[in-house]
């Protein structure tokens, strides 16, 4: 992905990157394609009754993590409250969603696959936040 060289280049940036924060836009992009993988996947699978909860929660995460990309990857403002609060509700997402595909992964793989990519996109929204100006850890 071109998100650093895009955010590195960005006028007001100025070469300073957040790297926490390109990190997880990277990883929300890549889990929102995943989400939308799993539920179609579900969708082709007999059982597919069983895992209406999982569709659910792959479309919500893969939304909410399509969203939390977008908006983190604007940097004109740097509001960073709205940036806070959209990778919180995305750390939240990916967790609910995780832990429902954790339940179908040994029998679906790509629950499994899901239900990992999720909790990677989890750990880098709790890493970006922390790495925000007032976040818990220093800039990098």
């Amino acid at each position: 992905m071109h998100a650093q060289q895009m955010i590195a280049a960005h006028p007001h940036v100025r070469g300073e990157v957040n790297t926490a924060l390109v990190r997880c836009i990277e990883a929300c992009f890549d889990c929102a394609q995943v989400c939308v993988s799993c539920a179609d996947a579900c969708l082709g699978e007999a059982n597919v009754a069983f895992l209406v909860q999982c569709i659910r929660l792959n479309m919500d995460c893969a939304d909410v993590c399509l969203t939390s990309g977008l908006i983190a990857t604007r940097r004109s403002g740097g509001d960073v409250p709205l940036i806070e609060a959209q990778l919180k509700a995305c750390e939240l997402a990916c967790g609910r969603c995780a832990a429902e595909c954790e339940r179908h992964a040994a029998e679906h793989v790509h629950c499994r696959i899901c239900a990992e990519t999720c909790r990677h996109c989890e750990r880098a929204c709790r890493e970006a936040i922390a790495s925000l100006p007032g976040g818990d850890a220093p800039r990098h």
